[in-house]
């Protein structure tokens, strides 16, 4: 194998790479408690509810991380990511930053506060840190026990605000969030994961191309100040059956936006069910220069199924398998 060949690329040259799938309806079938979710660390937090703060389940809850990230390798994953999907300063500042905006509203001023915040800062960097660990353990113990590499990447969510979008219908050139802001929140979660080891990088469900950019840029930024380059993966999030991102993308436009950061796998996520997703990923792979993948939904959402989503595995499996057979996938894995 040439010297310049990651190791993840050496097998996407041979065959389709199975990525993991969902950590939240996962963890959600564990019926987890407040109690549970504090654990002793945070047992006396005096700020908001934390069920459903899945990222804090690395420092309170870590053995039930684990156990996920354990059933995904032993079902065949090649690749883990780690539970940091929302694990910044702004992908978690609804539960853990203790601030109101001065104005009413959450605006710059309100997300300055945010990402400057010392104590989450530095709760942040823990649970990064936390996450690396536990996947890189299991990763290691499977690795070990199957002789079959298995890698570890870092999960990277598009956060809860747009940088091109007003979130007030009733003030459309209003901004709650700045680029340079949203680089910062980003630049903090990567540092972190790069440090940390991980094999790879996962910027996923970009449903604003602008908040994607200002993760690609941080990551350069990382890449630069560390001296490590890492493979990447960029996944978009179309919204709707017309194929759009909601920053109002189509898929191909989506490519030719992020192509700059020449990532190893752009792919779609999320969002929409395998059936809704088909023509989506027929045209990238028609159009990208690069491996191809996708990770879908287990369909539309369904609040009456038991995981929120109607796909099961047996019905998921064949739809997933006609993309492979039609030559649109190098990397394919769950939402």
């Amino acid at each position: 194998m040439p010297v310049d060949v990651h190791p993840l690329e050496a097998i996407l040259r041979e065959r389709i790479v199975v990525l993991d799938g969902a950590m939240g309806t996962m963890i959600q079938r564990r019926k987890l408690s407040e109690q549970d979710y504090r654990g002793k660390r945070f047992r006396d937090w005096k700020g908001k509810d934390l069920k459903g703060c899945l990222e804090l389940l690395n420092l309170t809850q870590p053995q039930v991380v684990e156990e996920i990230h354990t059933e995904y390798l032993d079902a065949g994953a090649d690749i883990i990511e780690t539970n940091t999907f929302n694990a910044t300063t702004i992908g978690l500042h609804d539960f853990l930053f203790q601030g109101e905006p001065a104005s009413g509203r959450k605006d710059q001023e309100f997300f300055q506060r945010v990402v400057n915040d010392v104590d989450l800062r530095a709760l942040i960097r823990e649970m990064n840190t936390s996450a690396a660990t536990i996947a890189r353990r299991a990763a290691n113990r499977v690795t070990k026990q199957t002789g079959a590499r298995r890698f570890v990447g870092g999960s990277i969510g598009p956060l809860p605000v747009t940088a091109s979008i007003s979130p007030d219908v009733n003030d459309s050139g209003f901004r709650a969030v700045t680029f340079d802001q949203l680089r910062q929140a980003y630049f903090e979660q990567i540092s972190v994961l790069v440090e940390a080891n991980v094999d790879l990088l996962l910027i996923e469900t970009i449903f604003d191309t602008l908040n994607g950019k200002a993760a690609l840029f941080a990551t350069a930024d990382v890449f630069e100040a560390t001296g490590k380059k890492l493979p990447l993966i960029v996944s978009g999030t179309v919204t709707d059956k017309a194929g759009r991102t909601l920053s109002g993308q189509t898929a191909e436009a989506f490519l030719v936006s992020i192509g700059h950061a020449k990532p190893l796998v752009v792919g779609l996520n999320c969002s929409l069910g395998p059936d809704e997703m088909n023509p989506f990923i027929e045209e990238l792979a028609r159009v990208a220069p690069v491996y191809v993948g996708a990770y879908p939904n287990a369909g539309l959402p369904d609040p009456l199924s038991e995981t929120g989503f109607p796909e099961t595995p047996e019905t998921l499996a064949p739809k997933l398998k006609r993309w492979a057979e039609n030559g649109w996938l190098n990397l394919v894995g769950g939402c």
